[in-house]
């Protein structure tokens, strides 16, 4: 088949050459970045939100800061009771109680007696003293409080001193609320005596012991039953 003739005045074009139409835009289209598709960058951006929060929640499941973040104990908070947890049974004091006066015991000598011995009418007889004494340093401390509110009636002009006096008002009033949460406590733990259930667990009837009674005279649940109820109000609410 004979090849047509071209034009006088265009050239024929060379055979070994790529057309010129459509070469320039096929390379300009391979060499630009192709844009990624809506799902790629969906499923890029949840696997980026994944490690963030593989990476925030990871640490907490390591055992070991679960071990020491962990305590065995409940922290409890008390006014004015001496620290008889640190006190130690001494032998030389077991039969302080058959020979001193009920005014001349201490702590250390109600903790020396003998197991035999828990809640006898000695044992009954300190706490009572000790949950009176206890009563009155709070009903005294409610009518300071009083007194102090009273004087501080007056107007100060300087608004960062009243601020500050509002603020010392505000404190001293959670302190009296505590302690009228503690007073009643206190009832609650003489009427108790006078039934002959103190120092006996609400809950299992087991004795709380003379070492928590003297940190805590009120305590009405011993060690293990206040951990169990901590534990319900902490997972479910009071």
């Amino acid at each position: 088949m004979k090849n047509r003739p071209t034009s006088s005045g265009d050239p024929a074009p060379d055979a070994g050459s790529a057309p010129p139409s459509t070469g320039g835009t096929a390379d300009a289209k391979a060499r630009a970045p192709r844009k990624p598709s809506v799902a790629a960058a969906r499923r890029a951006e949840k696997a980026a939100m994944h490690a963030q929060t593989t990476e925030a929640v990871a640490p907490t499941h390591d055992p070991r800061a679960a071990k020491a973040s962990y305590s065995p104990e409940p922290v409890m908070t008390t006014i004015a009771t001496p620290a008889a947890a640190a006190l130690r049974k001494d032998p030389a004091r077991a039969d302080n109680w058959k020979k001193l006066p009920l005014e001349q015991l201490t702590d250390a000598d109600i903790l020396a007696m003998p197991d035999e011995e828990y809640m006898n009418e000695v044992q009954l007889a300190y706490f009572r003293r000790k949950l009176l004494a206890l009563k009155q340093d709070i009903l005294a401390n409610a009518g300071e409080t009083t007194e102090h509110l009273r004087e501080d009636t007056v107007v100060v002009p300087d608004p960062a001193d009243r601020a500050t006096i509002e603020e010392e008002h505000a404190l001293e009033l959670r302190t009296r609320d505590r302690e009228r949460k503690l007073l009643k406590k206190i009832e609650q733990s003489l009427a108790r005596i006078d039934s002959g259930e103190y120092g006996y667990c609400e809950e299992t009837g087991e004795p709380i012991g003379v070492g928590r009674l003297l940190a805590r005279p009120t305590a009405s649940l011993s060690i293990e039953a206040q951990q169990r109820r901590e534990l319900k109000q902490k997972l479910f609410g009071d």
